[in-house]
């Protein structure tokens, strides 16, 4: 089972958002069975997932200190995937998670205050030795910033090509459990998400290889 770990020291960057998201594309695209766990105090992707009908993908209830011993039982479950929601701002929390990750993946904001606070989070991420990479989120259409962003990012690692606009239907989407892919499974937002989640998917493996080099 590989895990994916969102993190982020800095909130409102969407992290559960894509966390919701990229899980239901792993279903999607036939690749689970996935597994979404959330470690956030504030629950907001247990909450999502409570609201949803579908019975995929699952959720995990995890504490920190059970995610361990949570993962093996999840892998020897026949899970493919693990998706994890962390908390912001308390760094040894998010660093015991990003300790189980085969890749971090670090949602950032096209914004000034946004760029200087993916620092610290990196930081973690090489403190732990994970991989890690970047998706830029709640971008502006054809907005000078974005490119910027995605130039700044870009001197600290890999960045994902498919950036996640600011649309309503994102939001809208979450509020009854659902996600972009299953309200307009052919719109330009479910195209953004089935894009990362093989950008994701492909980085994730190609570091597994590396590490066993």
């Amino acid at each position: 089972m590989k895990t994916v770990v969102l993190a982020s020291q800095k909130g409102g960057a969407g992290k559960t958002t894509l966390a919701a998201h990229l899980a239901v594309a792993i279903e999607q695209a036939g690749d689970g069975p996935a597994v979404l766990i959330d470690t956030d105090p504030q629950g907001s992707l247990s909450a999502w997932w409570n609201s949803r009908a579908a019975e995929t993908p699952t959720l995990a209830p995890s504490t920190i200190a059970e995610l361990p011993t949570r993962l093996k039982a999840l892998d020897a479950a026949g899970f493919a995937y693990a998706v994890i929601d962390t908390p912001p701002a308390i760094t040894d929390s998010i660093r015991a998670v990003l300790a189980t990750a085969d890749l971090v993946l670090i949602p950032a904001r096209p914004s000034p205050h946004d760029l200087r606070a993916v620092g610290s989070t990196v930081d973690l991420a090489h403190d732990a030795a994970r991989p890690f990479v970047f998706a830029v989120t709640q971008a502006k259409a054809n907005a000078k910033l974005t490119t910027q962003a995605v130039a700044a990012l870009s001197q600290h690692g890999a960045v994902a090509g498919s950036i996640v606009h600011d649309r309503v239907d994102y939001a809208s989407s979450m509020i009854d459990g659902r996600t972009v892919i299953e309200t307009d499974p052919k719109g330009r937002s479910a195209a953004e998400m089935g894009e990362l989640w093989a950008f994701v998917k492909a980085r994730m493996h190609a570091s597994t290889k590396s590490r066993k080099r």
